[in-house]
């Protein structure tokens, strides 16, 4: 394991010391090891490369280190990770960017890795271009001098505390970027369609952050009347309407040092939105009936699953406050945008409804073909609900009968409509119509399929909402919601 050095090409920025541009890579699979060390070499780096953690413990005494690619599983079972790795860079040289490489990658990984202090979490298998990709961008962190600093406090466990399940691009990417987010005190926004996981996301926040140790309050605002819901986030005094016959307390008021999440926060009136947002510019509440303000700290995390600029544009949502919530926003994908997460998070579902020492449920080749084809307009909620249900009726092997009949019927009433409805392409008797026609029914189709979401519906016709909506006006279209 000598060092092994290469002219800087004339691309890389010249400004950056020879001195400091020095990369290990830590891999007990020297396949793996050199093809990172060897693109990392053709990039201009001065590259070593370690089988084990404790010979990257060896290189770290030895001198600093710019840039680690280290995997996560090192040795046999008791051996240092790249956990570990990642903690003792931490410590002892902290201005280093690790890079955690995993040929088992989870989105919970993701959200471990980069909130305990990595610079990125690369999933096997991965190419050449990109470890290029890190590589330049590592190039650009040095330069700027603004190297991201890893907490010496590290926990000693780095099992994830949340049922964060999935591998999908969409959903680690989405994980890398909350456990960035999670060490600041933004306020955040996340939205999504129902039951994608925005509450589970929250917490993930929370308990990744400073306020970890401080309440996690959670309210759903379209579940309470719009008559009590400033009594009850903000508090009453006594006699401040019928029925207070005490001072009670708040939610926002309980959240304090922690973290409060308002989810739905587009069913709120514009009258309470008002309140609101004082609350977020003051850090202040009054509560009903009182004269007194009182400074309360918490850090705001707010959900809905409409569009809330669409909201906006219409006046249902007030602009101050939207402006004031989206910090930082992050979109939850749907679930039939991250189909090779479907079989993961059914497999876990399957296994919270075992009885202690039960055998685990399988799924048959058919049930995870329908399982998969399936669109899941009630995302992650009826993913659980249906597995639980098929999980009670099966003898430890979930067979396509025991699925819903919705999920069992889904794929070929796909087909059948695409056969049967011909209206699509030509009229009723098999004349040709117009283009114009035909992009009106297939509008009108997508439309009908999210249910008149029309964020949703842009989505799949790969268009922008406001050529959506001028189609919706050219066609006279019904875009009004469809019950479930």
């Amino acid at each position: 394991m000598n060092e092994q050095t290469s002219l800087l090409p004339s691309l890389f920025p010249t400004q950056l010391s020879r001195k400091i541009m020095k990369a290990l890579v830590v891999d007990d699979e020297a396949a793996i090891r050199d093809v990172v060390a060897q693109t990392l070499r053709a990039s201009g780096w001065i590259v070593s490369e370690a089988d084990s953690a404790q010979c990257a413990f060896d290189f770290m005494q030895q001198q600093q280190w710019a840039l680690v690619f280290c995997d996560v599983k090192l040795g046999g079972e008791g051996s240092p990770d790249g956990y570990a790795v990642l903690r003792r860079f931490g410590q002892e040289q902290p201005e280093a960017l690790i890079v955690l490489m995993t040929g088992h990658g989870s989105a919970a990984g993701a959200l471990d890795a980069i909130s305990f202090g990595a610079y990125d979490y690369l999933m096997k298998p991965f190419g050449a271009g990109d470890v290029s990709a890190i590589s330049r961008s590592a190039c650009s962190v040095i330069e700027k001098r603004t190297h991201r600093r890893v907490s010496s406090e590290l926990s000693t466990s780095y099992i994830s505390d949340l049922n964060l399940v999935g591998r999908s691009t969409a959903f680690v990417d989405l994980m890398k970027l909350v456990g960035r987010v999670a060490s600041t005190s933004l306020p955040v926004l996340i939205s999504g369609e129902s039951g994608t996981g925005k509450e589970v996301v929250a917490r993930a926040i929370h308990l990744r952050s400073s306020r970890a140790a401080g309440p996690f309050v959670a309210i759903n605002c379209g579940a309470i009347p719009a008559d009590l819901i400033e009594s009850e986030l903000f508090g009453h005094v006594r006699g401040s309407f019928t029925g207070a016959m005490a001072d009670r307390q708040g939610l926002w008021q309980e959240a304090e040092g922690g973290t409060i999440f308002l989810d739905e926060i587009t069913e709120t009136t514009r009258h309470f939105q008002v309140k609101l947002l004082r609350a977020l510019q003051e850090g202040e509440i009054r509560r009903v009936g009182s004269n007194h303000t009182k400074h309360v700290e918490v850090r705001v995390i707010a959900a809905s699953n409409r569009d809330i600029e669409e909201d906006v544009r219409e006046g249902r949502f007030r602009q101050d406050l939207f402006y004031r919530l989206n910090a930082v926003t992050l979109h939850l994908p749907p679930l039939r945008d991250r189909r090779e997460d479907i079989m993961p998070l059914a497999k876990h579902f399957a296994k919270t409804v075992l009885a202690p020492g039960e055998r685990p449920v399988s799924f048959s080749p058919e049930a995870v073909n329908l399982l998969e084809r399936y669109d899941w307009p009630g995302n992650i909620r009826e993913l659980e609900n249906a597995v639980f249900r098929a999980s009670a009726l099966s003898d430890q092997v979930v067979r396509s009968e025991d699925l819903p009949e919705r999920v069992r019927n889904f794929s070929r009433g796909r087909v059948e409509t695409a056969g049967n409805d011909r209206s699509r392409i030509d009229g009723p008797l098999g004349e040709l119509v117009t283009l114009s026609q035909i992009e009106a029914r297939h509008v009108a189709c997508v439309l009908a399929h999210t249910r008149g979401n029309k964020q949703a519906a842009a989505r799949i016709l790969g268009i922008d909402r406001t050529t959506l909506k001028r189609m919706i006006k050219r066609h006279n279209l019904d875009s009004s919601p469809r019950a479930a």
